[in-house]
C-alpha cells in the first residue's frame, strides 16, 4: 500500500488542532496535498468553515481524528460513524510515506513511557540509532525519516482504534486492565483496540505480550507475527540499584524492555550496565524531595487506581493525596493497603466517590485543593519520622487540571515552596 500511496491526489478532512492535528496538517502540505479541511471543537468558530468541515466529511478520502477525539459525543458524531471506514491516524500517515525496516510499536494500559524510554535509552547507550515518538509528547510527523533507522513509538488505545496502516516490525502489549471505558464504550472494546497493533504484522515481524487471555484471541485471530510470549520465567534480571526503577510496577517494564533490545543483539550485562544511567520520568513515581526522613513523591500520571496500587504497594509509612476526575467503573480496593497507609487527604471536585470507595478503612481528610492539602500535610510533618508523602490521584485530572503534567507540576512546586518556609 505505501509504495502506490499517492498524496497529492488525496484528500484530508483533519479533527483536532493540537500537537497531534497541528503535525497532520503540516506533514499533508509538505506532500503537496490540496485539499485539506479543518475543524477544532475549541479554536475554530467560523461557521463556513464548520459548514465546509461537514459538508466533506461525505466526499474527502481519509479523516484524520487527533487522540481522545470521541466519535460518538463529537457534535458531527452521525457523519464520523457513517465514514469510520476512512478515519485514520498520524501513525498511519508515518508508515504510508515512509519505507520503515524496523519499528517498535508499544502499548499497553501502564507503563508504555517507562518501557519506551528504557527501550530508547538501552540501544541509544549500546550505539545503536533510534527515534522515540508517538503518545509519549513528541508527534511521529515531526520526526525527520532517517532510513534503517529504529522508530520507537508508544501508541495509545485511541490511537491504535482508528489506524489501518501501521506495521510494526515488533509489536508489544505490556498489559490490560481496565480504563478509558467512558471512550470506548466497554472493556471488550478498549481490549480489542489494544490487539490491533498485531493486524499487519507478517511472518518476518515479532508480537510479544505476557498475557493468556491476549495469546488465545491472538492465535484464534491468525496473526502472522511470530509469537514471543513472555512468562515469569523468560527473564532473570539482577535488582538494579536505579532508584528511578526500584518501583515494583517497573520490573515488567524491565523485563519487556530486555526482552525487545535483546532482538537487537543487546546482552544482558550491556543491558543492565545501560540502566545505570536512565533517569525516570516525570510523574511516574517520581521520587524529587527528599526532607529528613520524609520523601516526596509525585506520581500523577497514576490516573487510575490499578495505577496507584504499585505505588501503595512500593511504599509504607503512607500521607497518601488521592482525588480527581474517578475513570468510568474504576474501583479503589483500599483493604489490602490500609496498614501502608497513615493518613489520605482527598481532594477534586468528586470527593464523595472516594469517601465512598474508602469507606472508614483508613484516616481521612477532605481538602478543598492541591494548595490546602499541602498546606496541611507540612503543618503536621515530623521531619524525624520516616514517612512517604505520595501524590497518587488514581484518577484523571480535568476536573481541576488542563492534564496529569500540570498537575503534577502544581505538587512539586508547592512542596518546594513549602518545604523552603520550613527550612
Amino acid at each position: 500500500m505505501r509504495e502506490t500511496f499517492n498524496f497529492k491526489e488525496k484528500s484530508f478532512a483533519v479533527y483536532g488542532l493540537g500537537l497531534t492535528g497541528k503535525s497532520v496538517i503540516k506533514f499533508l502540505k509538505k506532500n503537496n496535498v490540496r485539499k485539506i479541511f479543518i475543524w477544532d471543537d475549541y479554536s475554530v468558530s467560523n461557521s463556513k468553515s464548520k459548514n465546509n468541515f461537514k459538508t466533506n466529511l461525505n466526499v474527502v478520502d481519509f479523516i484524520i481524528i487527533s487522540p481522545g477525539i470521541n466519535i460518538n459525543k463529537s457534535q458531527f458524531s452521525k457523519l464520523l460513524l457513517r465514514n469510520k471506514k476512512k478515519i485514520i491516524t498520524d501513525l498511519d500517515l508515518f508508515f504510508l510515506k515512509n519505507d520503515i525496516k524496523k519499528s517498535i510499536v508499544i502499548t499497553g494500559t501502564n507503563g508504555k513511557s517507562t518501557t519506551c524510554s528504557l527501550v530508547h535509552h538501552i540501544l541509544k547507550m549500546n550505539s545503536i540509532k533510534n527515534e522515540l515518538a508517538g503518545n509519549i509528547g513528541r508527534p511521529i510527523l515531526n520526526l525527520k525519516f532517517i532510513k534503517n533507522q529504529i522508530y520507537i513509538i508508544e501508541a495509545s488505545s485511541f490511537q491504535l482504534e482508528y489506524s489501518k496502516f501501521i506495521k510494526p516490525y515488533c509489536a508489544v502489549i505490556l498489559n490490560i486492565s481496565q480504563d478509558h471505558i467512558d471512550w470506548h464504550g466497554s472493556k471488550k472494546n478498549y481490549f480489542m483496540s489494544k490487539i490491533k497493533i498485531f493486524k499487519n504484522q507478517t511472518k518476518h515481524d515479532i508480537a510479544i505480550f505476557n498475557d493468556l487471555k491476549i495469546k488465545k484471541i491472538y492465535k484464534r485471530k491468525n496473526f502472522l507475527g511470530k509469537l514471543k510470549f513472555l512468562n515469569n520465567n523468560s527473564v532473570k534480571l539482577d535488582n538494579t540499584q536505579n532508584k528511578h526503577l526500584q518501583i515494583e510496577s517497573n520490573i515488567n517494564n524491565l523485563k519487556f524492555a530486555f526482552f525487545i533490545t535483546k532482538l537487537f543483539n543487546i546482552n544482558k550485562k550491556n543491558f543492565l550496565k545501560s540502566l545505570n544511567s536512565f533517569k525516570g520520568l516525570s510523574h511516574r513515581h517520581e521520587i524529587f524531595l527528599k526532607i529528613g526522613k520524609c520523601t516526596f513523591i509525585n506520581d500523577s500520571k497514576a490516573t487510575t487506581f490499578e495505577s496507584t496500587k504499585y505505588a501503595l504497594r512500593s511504599n509504607n509509612n503512607i500521607i497518601w493525596i488521592t482525588g480527581g476526575q474517578p475513570k468510568k467503573n474504576d474501583k479503589i480496593n483500599i483493604g489490602q493497603f490500609k496498614n501502608k497507609i497513615i493518613k489520605a487527604y482527598i481532594i477534586g471536585k468528586n470527593t464523595s466517590f472516594f469517601i465512598k470507595q474508602i469507606n472508614k478503612k483508613i484516616k481521612f481528610e477532605v481538602s478543598k485543593n492541591l494548595k490546602e492539602t499541602v498546606k496541611r500535610v507540612f503543618k503536621s510533618l515530623d521531619r524525624k519520622k520516616k514517612l512517604t508523602v505520595l501524590f497518587s490521584p488514581a484518577s484523571a485530572s480535568y476536573d481541576q487540571f488542563k492534564n496529569f503534567v500540570e498537575r503534577g507540576n502544581k505538587f512539586k512546586n508547592l512542596v518546594k515552596y513549602y518545604a523552603k518556609k520550613i527550612n
